[in-house]
């Protein structure tokens, strides 16, 4: 098998190999190729890719660290027939922004991987709805 070099904040490792103790993983890096695979078929299904889709796509990030308010400025205006609202709120020392999109699987999907590249974000949730097209 291949092997790779990742950089990663001492914090995220020191969680890998708390995950991989607690449920019998053989290491850290069997924690990051099942994670590895899970991020990567996340939108694999069988829907179709055009299928219009609503969705809320939580964004949990560290105030003091990054504020990302730029980036998702610029993400909504990169998107901005997709992209509904973007509700921001402060909890604890974090920021949550919360995105209501209306779109197709493909976009969506696209949108989530840009939220999870911004620097300073710690974690992206999203919930989503299939909208049925009817002859109503």
């Amino acid at each position: 098998m291949p092997v790779i070099s990742v950089s990663m904040p001492a914090e995220l490792i020191d969680r890998l190999d708390s995950v991989a103790e607690r449920h019998g993983y053989t290491g850290r890096s069997e924690v990051v190729r099942e994670g590895s695979r899970v991020l990567l078929t996340e939108f694999e299904d069988d829907r179709p890719a055009n299928q219009q889709l609503a969705g809320t796509v939580s964004v949990f990030s560290d105030f003091e660290t990054q504020p990302i308010e730029r980036e998702l400025t610029a993400l909504r205006h990169e998107y901005e027939d997709s992209i509904a609202s973007i509700t921001h709120s402060h909890v604890g020392d974090s920021c949550l922004d919360v995105l209501v999109l209306e779109t197709a699987r493909d976009e969506l999907a696209t949108v989530v991987g840009k939220l999870r590249a911004i620097d300073g974000v710690q974690t992206v949730e999203y919930s989503l709805v299939p909208l049925e097209t009817t002859g109503v």
